[in-house]
């Protein structure tokens, strides 16, 4: 499980047809501070996840787990929006206070 910020959307008209019907978002990983690392990640969203929303992600063949992506070609997908996180205590990330 990987933390990731919601940052855009990908949208492909031409895809296989193992994939219709499933939407593509970019994310951007998170370090436990929330901060943003290097890179960007397109997964699939199993939870109906937006922009700028902090999510939970899997990849490779677990991010082929979820009632959405079985037996799809997935190598990451979105499987939960995140609510709050903290560590020892110390809040790092609260969506109610966004």
């Amino acid at each position: 499980m990987l933390l990731a910020r919601v940052i855009g959307t990908v949208v492909a008209s031409a895809k296989s047809e193992r994939v219709e019907g499933l939407k593509m978002l970019i994310i951007q990983p998170l370090d436990v501070d929330g901060h943003a690392s290097s890179g960007y990640v397109v997964a699939f969203d199993a939870v109906g996840a937006g922009e700028g929303e902090v999510v939970l992600y899997a990849s490779g063949s677990s991010a082929r787990q979820t009632p959405t992506t079985d037996g799809r070609p997935a190598d990451a997908t979105i499987f939960a929006i995140v609510d709050t996180w903290d560590i020892g205590g110390d809040v790092k990330y609260d969506k109610s206070a966004e």
